[in-house]
């Protein structure tokens, strides 16, 4: 199947605005709907020491109004035009994005470049946003069994701060914040020539580029951002750490590796193997320790990709009674197993249907494509690699994934944190 798959290439066309706002159309009528993606060039990675957690402030900061948009009107313009809307913030970047019918794309347009142009930073948004990230923290890291490993084991494996420290940021930070410290930060990272724009879906071209050209080209430009360090030593900042969970049930861990960046050779080798070990109920991980030993309660990995060093997590929570390093052992037994016997022809097969399928999936979606395509243009300077990803994975070879496994996973140079429930440490694995 996979040999004789040929997929057709996105229609993509790339353009810059004279304040330097680059925008990327991709037309497809398949659907009358339009799918709209604004990726601001400002994430976590961003933030220097004592200024954490402005990166993601500003995805709420923008929903609270701009100069011809009251507070939460954005998303009442959407919803009332029949369309979906969220934003997201990573290490990487924010995004927004909005799904629409077709007719509707200019309203998408004019509230993106509305609140590009003139967000409201007032103090009373500032102190209510910064409230609303407190509570989102407590309820989605603070007071969750298990929801602050991720922070924990990324500050175990990278010394860089800009790649250690978490995305929600330190509400220390965030309380010390004034309001010009705020719209200083809006004033670098939210300007046209530090974003990428991009509509997929149904639009006449000519009309798009005129409606893009008269609601964000007389956005001033700003001078660019800061250049940011993301480098690391090849070597984890910590082997090992214990960690009580006061809200835990039952232990669990959390295996991480640093690996190299994004699209380079090694990791696309990393992430495919990441796939044989934890991807789906067919995986090697899943037929070990859910259908096999019967020994954990829930098995977790993802790969954790970046425009600088990345890195692979394994994780699970044993079931009551289990041998904790003993599940570790299976683990780390099937990583050296890849990385002296390579995977097998089936499971090569099996990883090809699975990228064909991913992919075809995502073209699926108009808003799927604008985002994909947006992170192209941002992190790679080139959207039309969207038409080349999916033959790059598949031209990786058994000998790669091998070679990759061995020099990165079958290591000593990775993280493990231990997670104890409140006042059972002494009985830790």
């Amino acid at each position: 199947m996979s040999a004789n798959f040929n997929l057709p290439p996105l229609d993509i066309e790339q353009y810059t605005l004279d304040n330097g706002l680059r925008v990327v159309l991709n037309r497809d009528d398949s659907v009358p709907v339009v799918a709209l993606a604004v990726y601001y060039d400002v994430g976590s990675r961003n933030e220097r020491e004592g200024r954490t957690g402005f990166a993601h402030l500003f995805e709420h900061m923008m929903f609270q109004g701009s100069a011809n948009v009251k507070k939460a009107e954005h998303f009442q313009y959407i919803m009332k035009a029949g369309g979906t809307m969220n934003g997201t913030t990573s290490s990487e970047r924010t995004n927004y994005f909005e799904t629409l019918p077709a007719s509707e794309l200019p309203l998408a347009l004019w509230l993106e470049s509305d609140r590009m142009r003139s967000l409201a930073v007032t103090q009373e948004n500032l102190d209510n946003q910064r409230e609303a990230v407190k509570e989102e923290k407590r309820l989605r890291y603070d007071n969750q069994p298990y929801g602050q490993i991720f922070d924990l084991i990324a500050e175990m494996i990278y010394k860089n701060f800009s790649n250690a420290h978490s995305t929600i940021g330190s509400m220390e930070d965030l309380d010390d914040a004034t309001v010009e410290d705020v719209q200083e930060f809006f004033r670098i990272y939210y300007a046209p020539n530090n974003a990428v724009l991009t509509l997929s879906g149904a639009f006449e071209t000519d009309t798009a580029k005129e409606l893009i050209e008269t609601y964000f080209g007389d956005i001033p430009s700003q001078a660019l951002p800061p250049a940011i360090d993301v480098e690391e030593p090849r070597e984890v900042a910590a082997n090992y750490k214990e960690w009580e969970d006061k809200l835990a049930p039952f232990p669990a861990f959390l295996v991480g590796w640093k690996i190299p960046k994004r699209r380079s050779a090694e990791f696309n080798a990393l992430y495919l193997a990441g796939k044989l070990l934890y991807d789906g109920e067919s995986s090697r991980l899943y037929q070990k320790l859910v259908k096999g030993e019967e020994s954990v309660i829930q098995l977790f990995g993802f790969t954790d990709e970046r425009r600088g060093p990345s890195s692979i997590y394994v994780g699970a929570i044993p079931k009551p009674e289990k041998d904790l390093s003993k599940i570790r052992d299976t683990i780390m037994t099937e990583i050296r197993h890849i990385a002296e016997h390579g995977p097998t022809a089936d499971e090569m097969q099996k990883l090809h249907n699975q990228l064909i399928n991913d992919t075809v999936r995502l073209r699926q979606s108009s808003q799927g494509r604008a985002q994909n395509i947006a992170e192209f243009a941002l992190y790679d300077g080139d959207p039309t690699l969207i038409n080349i990803e999916l033959e790059t994975l598949m031209a990786v070879t058994p000998e790669q994934i091998r070679t990759t496994v061995h020099e990165f996973l079958d290591s000593e140079n990775r993280s493990l944190l231990d997670v104890v429930p409140a006042g059972k440490v002494e009985k830790a694995a």
